[in-house]
């Protein structure tokens, strides 16, 4: 059976597997807008409270630039443990102000009026769609050099891919600097979902055409 992966690093695990395409995540145009002028003033994290998401390190690297970090997470039944031994003890609002879960209406102005997002993982992610979620508001992203990071953040551009904390923290003036229009379109250029979708009927078709996977002569569309 053809599949398509969404990074190149989801690929990993399962090398061999009949790989069609790699296609990555792409977002409607209009569901995040850009804030070129973020009125928020803090780093941010967006996602799980789960041990492989290091939402401790990213509280060490907002320390360490002394700068305010909302961190707009889930708490999983099954992470409930680790998010009060590990991560409740470390909030100390208004610095570091953890504010639950968000829906998606809070989300764009929660990553909008952000500085940047903190991304410091620590397991294969296989794509990590909040990045260009922020990015789409011209957000700028530091993450940590894990499964597809390298294939979403474009260094210098959208953001920063680094290795350690101290990496991290040596980014934050660079990344601060960096033009949130410019940003945006290099969302625009990489992950709007008609590129995403136009990929998709892309393989669609070729898959449809080749001669390993015939298809009766009534499922083949006409051309256009």
């Amino acid at each position: 059976m053809p599949l398509v992966s969404i990074s190149n690093a989801q690929r990993t695990p399962i090398a061999n597997a009949n790989f069609a395409a790699t296609i990555h995540h792409g977002l409607p145009l209009d569901l995040f807008k850009l804030n070129a002028a973020p009125r928020g003033g803090y780093l941010s994290f967006l996602g799980r409270t789960s041990p492989e998401k290091r939402v401790d390190r990213a509280i060490a690297i907002a320390r360490a630039v002394n700068l305010p970090f909302k961190i707009a997470a889930k708490v999983d039944h099954i992470d409930g443990d680790y998010f009060r031994d590990c991560i409740a003890p470390l909030r100390d609002p208004p610095r570091i102000e953890f504010i639950g879960e968000i829906d998606e209406k809070t989300k764009a102005a929660f990553l909008g009026d952000s500085l940047a997002l903190l991304f410091p993982l620590d397991w294969p992610e296989p794509f990590g769609l909040v990045m260009i979620e922020a990015m789409a508001c011209g957000t700028p992203v530091i993450a940590c050099d894990r499964g597809a990071t390298r294939e979403v953040v474009d260094d210098g551009v959208t953001g920063q891919v680094v290795n350690t904390v101290d990496d991290a923290i040596s980014a934050v003036p660079q990344i601060l600097a960096l033009d949130r229009a410019s940003v945006r379109r290099r969302f625009e250029r990489r992950f709007s979902a008609s590129r995403m979708a136009a990929d998709y009927l892309k393989v669609y078709r070729g898959l449809l055409r080749s001669e390993s996977h015939p298809t009766p002569r009534h499922l083949i569309p006409a051309p256009a």
